[in-house]
Order: structure tokens, then C-alpha cells, then sequence
């Protein structure tokens, strides 16, 4: 019997290494997969895109808020995989009854590496944890190294519409804004994802730059207009919302595509 605890504090007791899997978390089966548990992988999210051929090789078992109890039952997991955030309090209590649960909360990119490592624990992959460890670190001393000599710029990051929303503080978002030089002008405003009258935008910070993210909603070309003219000329940028919001292994492939955004940034 072994002793684990996850991100929330809950402790879990495993009599084995888990060989079968279900993934509550679209960023986490990516991990999973990329930590060489694929064939342990039983059920995941209908919103588990990375890698693709798992949609058809996999169970789905509803959504991140909405899971389908009795497929998960069926499948019969020994741990199931979840998150502070893209899941409920509700979803996790409710799988307690049918296998542990370990929820991870990430914020920080060392949160993120505290997961990787302790899920390479659990399922006895320590040396493949320990190698996206490596690659994480060396990408992100990279990147530091690259930003170094960049201006800090006033952000915003838009997640919603109707009402619109954005990232705020205490979020992963926010973390890696933050390494970007980007600096959120919603991060002193309440809550995590705080709704926003884009009509104040000039004199709660006037951003110098427009982040749109692909997800959860898709923005198109006469949103990014509507809220430009609320800014004094703010550049405005679609960007691919994975590359903020997924952790895990996704890190690695966020490095490179900051870079890029940077370039893209004018006058910089």
C-alpha cells in the first residue's frame, strides 16, 4: 500500500500501480499519453483532443462538468484523474465512490512540475517524468533568456463574450502573461475569470495589447474591432488559448509559440 498526496491536500491510498486510467482533464491526458500511459488509459473528456486518436479509441465519459457516472463505474478505474478548476467539487466527491481520486491545482509552472513529478510516483514512470521535467526547465530558461531584454506591456487576456470575461489573477493564465512581459491589467480585479466592461477599458489600465484566446470561445475578426475601439490603438492578437491554459507536457511546445507571439508584438 502507498500513500499519495495530490494538490488539494486529499491523500490517497493505492494497493498497486494504477493500470487503468480515466483522465477528467483535457491537458492531463496529453501528459498521460506523453508519459507513456496510453494503453492504462481507459476513459477520457470529450474535450481531450491531444493526441487525436484517442476520441476513437478511448471511452468518453461526458464532459469536464459533466461526466457520465455509470460509464466511469463501468470501466472500472483504478484512480481517476482530476482538477481544482476544469472540474467540480460535485464530479470529484461523486467519483470518490467509485475509485481515489487525485486533483491536481496548478497556478505556477512549479505547481505544474510538482504534478508531473508526482504522477511519475504513482504510476511508476519516474524517468519519463523526470525527462519532460528537464525538457520544461531547459524551455523555460530559455525563454527567460530570450524575454530578458523585452519592454513590459499592459495586457489584456479575453476568455468570454456575453458577458466578457477575462483571466485574472491566481490563474495559470495570469502565470504565464506574467513570463511573457505581459502585465494584466484585470489581475487586481476580484475573482479568477472576472467579468468586465470593455467600455472602461481606457481607464482601468489601457492596454497596450489585445489577447483574444481561442477557447473557450471562439472570437472572431468584428470582436477583435468592437473591443479595439475601446482601447487607445491596443494591438490586437488571436492567440491559441491551449498554449496559455494547458499544462502539463504542453509547456514545452508553449515556449517556441511565445516566442513567436513576442516577434509579433509591434514596436517591442
Amino acid at each position: 500500500m502507498k500513500t499519495y498526496t495530490d494538490q488539494i491536500g486529499n491523500t490517497i491510498t493505492l494497493a498497486a500501480t494504477p493500470m487503468r486510467i480515466v483522465s477528467l482533464v483535457p491537458s492531463q491526458t496529453e501528459l498521460l499519453f506523453d508519459l507513456g500511459l496510453e494503453d492504462r488509459l481507459v476513459g477520457i473528456t470529450k474535450f481531450c483532443m491531444h493526441p487525436y486518436h484517442l476520441k476513437s479509441t478511448k471511452k468518453i465519459i461526458g464532459g469536464t462538468k459533466k461526466v457520465h457516472v455509470e460509464k466511469i463505474r463501468l470501466l472500472q478505474p483504478d484512480i481517476i484523474i482530476a482538477n481544482k478548476e476544469e472540474n467540480t467539487e460535485e464530479i470529484v466527491e461523486a467519483m470518490k465512490e467509485i475509485a481515489p481520486v487525485w486533483v491536481s491545482n496548478i497556478v505556477t509552472i512549479e505547481d505544474n512540475i510538482e504534478m508531473i513529478e508526482e504522477l511519475g510516483k504513482i504510476f511508476a514512470v519516474r524517468t519519463s517524468a523526470r525527462q519532460w521535467i528537464d525538457k520544461i526547465n531547459f524551455g523555460l530558461e530559455d525563454f527567460k533568456k530570450f524575454i530578458s531584454d523585452k519592454e513590459v506591456k499592459r495586457a489584456a487576456y479575453f476568455i468570454w463574450k456575453n458577458p466578457y470575461m477575462v483571466a485574472g489573477n491566481d490563474t495559470f493564465v495570469n502565470e504565464l502573461l506574467k513570463l511573457n512581459k505581459l502585465s494584466n491589467i484585470y489581475q487586481a480585479n476580484e475573482g479568477r475569470y472576472p467579468e468586465v466592461i470593455v467600455q472602461k477599458m481606457k481607464i482601468q489600465g489601457d492596454p497596450q495589447v489585445l489577447l483574444l484566446s481561442s477557447e473557450p470561445f471562439p472570437f472572431k475578426d468584428e470582436d477583435a474591432f468592437e473591443l479595439g475601439r475601446h482601447t487607445h490603438h491596443a494591438q490586437t492578437i488571436f492567440v491559441d488559448g491551449e498554449m496559455f491554459s494547458w499544462y502539463g507536457s504542453r509547456l514545452v511546445k508553449a515556449f517556441p509559440y511565445f516566442k513567436q507571439l513576442r516577434d509579433r508584438l509591434v514596436n517591442d
